[in-house]
């Protein structure tokens, strides 16, 4: 279309391995909080991820602290990782 300025070249997204540790670290402290008040640890991340929302996450043992320092594309991505390994 004329006027558009999309590139048709793909652009490149690289997450340093430090970080991806630290995002699975993350996820898994922020599961079993999750699942020790009570909540569907699976349905409460999905919400944060979509909206990026922390009131989906418990403050319980400083979970919702903890989620908020990583990016919730560098959690995707972890997310993504261990998905296509199994």
């Amino acid at each position: 279309m004329a006027g558009d300025n999309v590139s048709d070249k793909t652009m490149r997204f690289k997450i340093q391995k430090e970080e991806l540790n630290k995002a699975g670290f993350i996820l898994n402290k922020v599961y079993l909080a999750l699942e020790e008040k009570g909540y569907n640890p699976i349905n409460q991340i999905v919400g944060y991820l979509l909206s990026g929302d922390p009131a989906y996450i418990t403050s319980y043992k400083d979970a919702r602290t903890m989620i908020r320092t990583i990016d919730r594309d560098e959690l995707i991505e972890e997310l993504l990782m261990n998905y296509l390994k199994k």
